[in-house]
């Protein structure tokens, strides 16, 4: 196992330690020794109400790890798109060919016509659906994405405006697979300029 496939890993763990404190908060309070009766401070009328602890969400954990490769698949997508360039990414390392297919296309024309982003891509993902009982677990991620701050231009340094179709934001869909050793892939990204966000 390679360190970087350790990480994701030891942020799972460590957002289980998160949980798992949150519910040592939020749980049933008492006193660590249970052999003497509750002191009563108050009276009845004036005590607090009793705080009820939200319930937690049992995925927490694996919803977490599928935004992590999400998220992840992004900072190396935004490398590339800086660079017009994959190379040097480890944009293989969270996302298939498949996933990647319309960023590849992208990457060719900017470089075909001397152009990179220097600004960057708003994003608020989140699991809408989860299968963890497919013979390939999985889940989908819908995002809004924000363009407000992506800034384009050429290598000479000319600013280019977006199409004025493009919306600012837009709703795009990710399905995220399960591999083998636990490992999260992006499998397909469908965005969908049609559906503001």
């Amino acid at each position: 196992m390679t360190a970087r496939q350790a990480r994701p890993r030891t942020r799972a763990l460590a957002l289980c330690g998160a949980v798992g404190l949150s519910l040592a908060l939020t749980g049933c309070g008492g006193s660590s020794d249970d052999t003497k009766p509750p002191t009563v401070l108050s009276t009845p009328s004036s005590a607090a109400p009793s705080v009820s602890a939200s319930p937690v969400d049992p995925d927490a954990v694996v919803k977490a790890a599928v935004l992590e490769v999400y998220s992840a698949m992004w900072v190396e997508q935004m490398k590339a798109y800086r660079v017009a360039s994959p190379d040097g990414t480890k944009l293989d390392d969270f996302a298939t060919f498949d996933a990647l297919s319309a960023f590849e296309r992208d990457l060719a024309t900017m470089k075909k016509n001397n152009t990179r982003v220097t600004g960057g891509v708003g994003h608020e993902p989140e699991v809408t659906a989860l299968d963890l009982e497919a013979k390939i677990p999985t889940a989908t991620v819908e995002d809004c994405v924000d363009l407000s701050k992506w800034k384009a231009e050429r290598t000479s340094g000319e600013v280019l405006p977006l199409p004025t179709a493009q919306p600012l934001r837009y709703v795009a869909t990710a399905t995220v697979e399960r591999w083998d050793n636990n490992r999260w892939m992006v499998t397909e990204y469908k965005p969908d300029g049609s559906r503001s966000c």
